[in-house]
């Protein structure tokens, strides 16, 4: 009888010594009545295990805090430091311009006004057209850069829709043109437009050891021209189709990309000529040194709406048959960097990646297999300014409303002798 009481009181004894709140249900009681929190949850601003009856919200690298001992910043934080812990719902209140799990990640600017998509720095590419990032080297459409900093998966900005500018993308773009009073020092001489040159390699079979003038694979094929005007939008070409005899010149085939260009919607390009050539070149292929055709389109732009630089065209030479517009056959082709080396008049070219519009008859690796192409810019002397620099863009409609004695969608027209 006396053995049971005992054992009656020291269960008593042990009840009333039982952690705070019986840990609330989200940890155990270890020894001095101390809770062992589960995972996440705690109490107030220290985390102290307490009873175990709040929740800790995600910990993201910090956007502004203390440094330590070593002196590093940027360490992991609740809520990034940039919003409030809900103890509830374990979920960050952000603060203004701040959101997502633990607050991890920069807003854009309004949203972007709905005319831009929200981007992380990491993602933000240097957006221009084939070859025009470096001349030297071969560039994709849009090229991005490595950004290892703390920020690169932190902060973000707005990449415009085409036609829509400034940070918030709230802004319409207005057509660019020259200055129509910057004229070139000698006016008895005419000012340079911008000329870009593609370059199609033909070369002849080795393994057939055929002459020069050996016509390419690529003949009868087709391809397509895309531009992109200053207010970054994007036009493409109907196809066009490589034709030529071997040593004359690709008379219809300059008429088809010049026609191809003045046809993109919305008259972008008002005016341009086209000259292609045909030429033979020396080429060392590290098998044998051979003689390949060359055809060289010089494309100048003459109309009033591509005055000055304009961004580089790009050559489609995918093969892109069900359901792709513009429906192409595709060239076979390697893509080049120039080394400015002039041979018979035309810069060289050295193979920096392969392609082929059909892998079962292209042979990785060698210089004769197909065409490749490559692009020249050619300098100009006019330049290229927003309304021309005669006129004041209304960023609500996109439109120029052009000083006195100056008229034109781009105010490159002069009216007035003042």
């Amino acid at each position: 009888m006396i053995y049971a009481i005992v054992l009656i009181l020291a269960f008593i004894g042990s009840v009333s010594a039982a952690c705070d709140n019986q840990c609330s249900g989200h940890g155990y009681c270890t020894t001095d009545d101390v809770c062992k929190c589960y995972d996440n949850w705690g109490m107030g601003l220290g985390y102290n295990s307490g009873d175990c009856s709040e929740r800790i919200c995600p910990f993201e690298i910090s956007w502004v805090d203390r440094p330590d001992s070593a002196g590093r910043f940027h360490k992991y934080l609740e809520c990034a430091g940039r919003g409030i812990c809900d103890r509830g719902s374990g979920e960050c209140q952000c603060f203004d311009g701040y959101e997502g799990k633990g607050c991890q990640r920069s807003t854009c600017p309004n949203d972007c006004s709905g005319h831009g998509t929200c981007e992380y720095i990491e993602d933000i590419a240097y957006s221009t057209s084939w070859g025009e990032y470096s001349h030297t080297t071969i560039q994709e459409a849009s090229k991005t850069f490595a950004f290892r900093s703390w920020d690169n998966h932190k902060t973000r900005g707005c990449v415009c829709d085409a036609t829509y500018g400034d940070i918030d993308c709230s802004k319409r773009m207005c057509p660019y043109g020259t200055d129509v009073l910057d004229v070139s020092d000698n006016l008895l001489t005419y000012q340079s437009k911008h000329n870009q040159r593609i370059t199609f390699y033909a070369p002849a079979n080795i393994a057939d050891n055929k002459p020069a003038g050996a016509i390419s694979l690529n003949n009868g094929r087709t391809f397509a021209l895309t531009f992109k005007s200053k207010l970054n939008e994007t036009f493409t070409t109907l196809p066009i189709v490589v034709q030529w005899d071997s040593g004359n010149a690709p008379v219809e085939m300059e008429h088809d990309i010049q026609l191809a260009l003045l046809n993109l919607p919305n008259r972008v390009i008002d005016g341009v000529k086209v000259d292609c050539t045909v030429t033979a070149e020396a080429a060392s292929t590290g098998i044998a040194t051979i003689k390949d055709d060359l055809i060289v389109c010089d494309v100048l732009f003459t109309g009033n709406s591509v005055q000055g630089r304009q961004n580089m065209l790009t050559v489609e030479a995918y093969e892109c048959h069900n359901g792709c517009t513009p429906k192409l056959s595709g060239l076979f082709l390697e893509t080049v960097v120039a080394t400015n080396n002039a041979i018979s008049g035309v810069d060289e070219y050295q193979t920096e990646a392969f392609h082929s519009a059909s892998a079962a008859t292209a042979t990785t690796g060698l210089l004769n297999t197909g065409a490749y192409y490559g692009t020249k810019d050619g300098a100009s002397d006019y330049n290229s300014f927003e309304c021309g620099r005669r006129g004041k863009c209304d960023y609500s409609s996109g439109l120029c409303q052009c000083f006195l004695g100056y008229t034109g969608d781009n105010c490159n027209t002069l009216t007035t002798l003042v």
